[in-house]
């Protein structure tokens, strides 16, 4: 237990304990990004219970990277107060806050943004909404749109920044040949698919300075037909850490990708836990650099494992804090039962719905 709740640094960034709040889309923003109460008392409800890395849900840097609605924003300086006082919240409570930056590509929501969304390249079928492929003044563009939202983060207060290059986000699209058929400097090998997200690194590098956290959240595959797979994951980690990145988050799968999505259902045993375990190895086994493990986490016994393998610094969840924002505090006082979370992803409903994601079946329980 001693080594789960040792402290540790991530550039300067003091942790608590190897415990994170993966990045969780909270749909308790205002229409246009903004911060709401509600986001607030999320916020303090996870740092009160322990965790010791708070990584905030996707913020969308250039308003047609909006993914979905009551999405929380990092596009412009209006939204600066509201994430002022989000940082404020968790600090005030001791804990530690990396506001993740996103842009949803072809994924964004054109209902929303009321403009076409952006391909990587034209493969047919790619979205059913209005789209158009990047060029290279637009590719400059989104760039520069990270570098400025994370500007706004440091401004803001947030101890670092996380970059969204997983699940087939816009950077995600980039990596994956499924979804990248370009053929100019943005396409083809790993080393081109992977130039926008060095582009970006370098940026937002340059507008923040080299002594604050920058992260990255990338995928170990696609699980998806000619998607990204291990073998080119780990060579653009490699030149992840030899461009300075400070940790890797290691998930996998996109939204579309049927059974093998990000957020898998039906984790009731060790055995499915941790189910990007073995691609981790991997990226142990090529790089140096701190590495985050998100993916059915729910038992105290396998994070414990984990770490004391050394095959990753971090154990990641999102959905067993929906459930019990309070895991980590309740491992700690010696109750090591495993998460409440059945992984039935029914928690993602009620934020559809505009209510807020939230757990199902524990307000079942308490009816």
């Amino acid at each position: 237990m001693r080594k789960l709740f040792e402290e540790t640094q991530i550039n300067g960034m003091i942790l608590a304990n190897r415990f994170v709040r993966s990045a969780t889309w909270e749909g308790l923003s205002n229409d246009d990004g903004s911060v709401t109460p509600r986001l607030l008392d999320c916020m303090i409800a996870l740092v009160k219970g322990g965790v010791g890395l708070i990584i905030s849900g996707h913020a969308y840097v250039q308003r047609a990277g909006q993914a979905s609605f009551l999405q929380l924003g990092a596009y412009s300086d209006d939204l600066l107060p509201g994430l002022t006082a989000m940082a404020d919240a968790v600090h005030k409570n001791n804990g530690k806050i990396v506001l993740q930056l996103a842009h949803a590509g072809v994924f964004a929501n054109t209902k929303l943004t009321k403009v076409p969304s952006f391909a990587v390249s034209d493969i047919g079928e790619t979205s059913k909404s209005p789209h158009s492929v990047l060029t290279l003044p637009d590719i400059k563009q989104i760039v520069q749109n990270f570098a400025d939202g994370a500007k706004r983060a440091k401004k803001a207060g947030f101890d670092g920044v996380q970059i969204h290059a997983a699940h087939g986000y816009l950077i995600s699209q980039f990596l994956s040949p499924a979804f990248n058929r370009r053929t100019d400097e943005y396409g083809g090998s790993i080393e081109n698919r992977a130039r926008i997200l060095m582009g970006v690194l370098k940026s937002v590098r340059n507008s923040v300075g080299p002594d604050y956290p920058v992260m990255v959240k990338m995928n170990v595959a696609d699980f998806i037909e000619n998607g990204l797979e291990l073998k080119d994951s780990v060579q653009a980690g490699k030149i992840l850490e030899s461009e300075g990145i400070d940790a890797i988050e290691l998930s996998g799968g996109v939204l579309t990708g049927g059974k093998l999505i990000p957020s898998r259902k039906g984790i009731n045993s060790e055995a499915k836990e941790a189910y990007f375990l073995q691609e981790a190895k991997a990226f142990r086994e090529n790089t140096s650099v701190p590495l985050i493990l998100v993916g059915g986490n729910r038992s105290f016994k396998m994070a414990e494992k984990i770490i004391a393998d050394g095959t990753v610094d971090y154990i990641s969840m999102c959905r067993p804090l929906i459930r019990e924002p309070g895991l980590i505090n309740r491992w700690k006082s010696g109750d090591i039962a495993k998460s409440a979370c059945i992984s039935d992803n029914q928690c993602f409903g009620p934020a559809l719905a505009g209510e807020g994601v939230c757990c199902v079946t524990e307000k079942k329980e308490h009816v």
